[in-house]
């Protein structure tokens, strides 16, 4: 996993990607407790690290049940999308988002990059950003106060408009590696790890329509190896944990 630089399992990566993973997002700690022994991790290294996620303001705990905040619901919403992703048909339309809002604070441009990346938008040019048409989701207040929303066609190939926009090319060879990765991993803490890595790779798949993609692209492929881990994860956590 050296190559991929994929962090190794902290006790907080494996609290946070354990309710990333459940729905609803909330978990009792004894169940977090035996989640963190199924990798060696020690029951008072769980509870410390319970504890400085609730200072941090990751997690809310009541009645010994812990779960994740407003910040981290929106983190798992997002990976939900990649997972599942709202697309549409596709007829060759564009969105095009131009910010129109003036004497923006630095915090509110800086939310605002943040909100238009987790829309799957890319910036063409300072204050335009774009992408096919071909997704349905909210719009944040911070996107509609500051952008004005329109629609158009590219004059040159749409492909060729995509592939400067988005690196693709890199996408789909991480994507690969991850895959082959996770094939090959046998132990359940690796296994972990890799699909964790593979669901943040996910989050930043631009969902184009496929006419814009590169052949053989990995995507699908690595939507579909994830939900089979998330399969046998559920059915680990039901005979070992939720018991």
């Amino acid at each position: 996993m050296d190559s991929l630089q994929i962090r190794p399992l902290t006790a907080r990566s494996v609290v946070l990607s354990t309710l990333l993973g459940v729905h609803p997002p909330r978990l009792p700690a004894r169940y977090l407790v035996r989640v963190g022994e199924l990798f060696g991790i020690a029951e008072g290294t769980i509870r410390v690290a319970l504890s400085r996620m609730v200072n941090s303001g990751d997690l809310v705990q009541a009645g010994g049940t812990y779960a994740l905040t407003e910040r981290l619901l929106e983190r798992q919403a997002r990976q939900d999308e990649s997972r599942l992703p709202p697309v549409l048909p596709w007829d060759g339309v564009w969105e095009i988002a131009v910010i129109t809002a003036e004497r923006r604070p630095a915090a509110d441009r800086a939310a605002l990059r943040q909100a238009m990346s987790a829309l799957r938008l890319a910036e063409l040019r300072e204050g335009t950003w774009l992408r096919p048409a071909n997704l349905t989701r909210r719009r944040p207040d911070i996107v509609v106060r500051q952008c004005t929303f329109l629609k158009g066609r590219p004059e040159e190939e749409p492909a060729t408009l995509a592939a400067a926009l988005w690196d693709l090319d890199a996408w789909a060879a991480k994507a690969h590696a991850l895959s082959t990765a996770l094939t090959e991993a046998t132990a359940i803490a690796e296994r972990f790890t890799l699909a964790a890595a593979i669901l943040r790779h996910l989050v930043n798949d631009p969902l184009l329509p496929a006419e814009l993609l590169p052949s053989g692209w990995p995507g699908p492929n690595l939507r579909v190896q994830y939900e089979h881990f998330e399969s046998e994860f559920e059915q680990l956590l039901s005979e070992h944990v939720l018991t």
